[in-house]
């Protein structure tokens, strides 16, 4: 098993102000598939995906990449580890103000070392022309483009997608689920994303929904449709 999530169990607050958040979540995720995260605010999603990147340590249970828990490892490792196998995409683009696309871009590269040549990357994203553009002279669905360039151009094991069309109108949103799609199918990279826009899960393989901190369903979609197909 690729990515194998056990018994994870969060809370916030301590005595009679603790909240709950994650209530024992199980479920296992095949290397390569576009797996989504679905549920409404509050449902544990969030903290969920911030558990599997390394950036919040769960209260119990375990997560494992290719039989290696995150866990058991210290400080520097763990460091290594969100290095080597995950690349991050979240709602609010969070670019260097006074680098341009490319150098944006290139800050993910030096990360890695099996790092994606960058130019043919840009034309993958629909970037080339822009490459010497400041974030600024970008539009939104152009900033999440280069943000999702810079996760991905160190090639990494597990992208993690934290409401990547949150902020962006329907169609600017199409184009980003488009591009994320490509990206699964053309590099391989697992895909993690967070959502609470139900119709995305039509494009993914693996649909986990959340409640309450528990998963209610977590099933392979057998009608996968494209994202130039989803309507909401």
């Amino acid at each position: 098993m690729f990515l194998e999530i056990k018994g994870l169990k969060k809370g916030f607050g301590s005595g009679d102000s603790r909240t709950e958040v994650l209530r024992g979540i199980d479920f296992s995720v095949e290397k390569g598939e576009f797996c989504v995260l679905l549920g409404p605010s509050g449902s544990g999603k969030s903290t969920l995906l911030n558990i599997i990147g390394g950036i919040d340590e769960p209260d119990g249970g375990y997560i494992s990449i290719n039989g290696e828990k995150t866990g058991d490892m210290k400080e520097k490792a763990l460091t290594l580890y969100r290095r080597k196998h995950l690349g991050y995409v979240f709602q609010m683009y969070n670019l260097i103000p006074n680098l341009n696309v490319k150098e944006n871009i290139e800050v993910g590269a030096y990360l890695s070392n099996k790092a994606l040549d960058i130019d043919e990357l840009l034309h993958t994203l629909g970037l080339y022309e822009h490459r010497h553009k400041l974030p600024n002279q970008l539009s939104g669905g152009q900033q999440q483009r280069t943000a999702i360039g810079r996760a991905i151009v160190k090639n990494p094991d597990i992208l993690l997608c934290d409401e990547p069309t949150g902020a962006l109108d329907y169609n600017t949103s199409k184009e980003i689920l488009k591009l994320i799609e490509q990206v699964n199918q053309k590099y391989g990279n697992t895909i993690i994303m967070v959502t609470h826009n139900d119709a995305i899960k039509n494009m993914a393989d693996r649909v986990v929904k959340l409640r309450d901190g528990q998963i209610r369903r977590n099933y392979l979609n057998e009608s996968k449709v494209s994202a130039d197909d989803l309507d909401w």
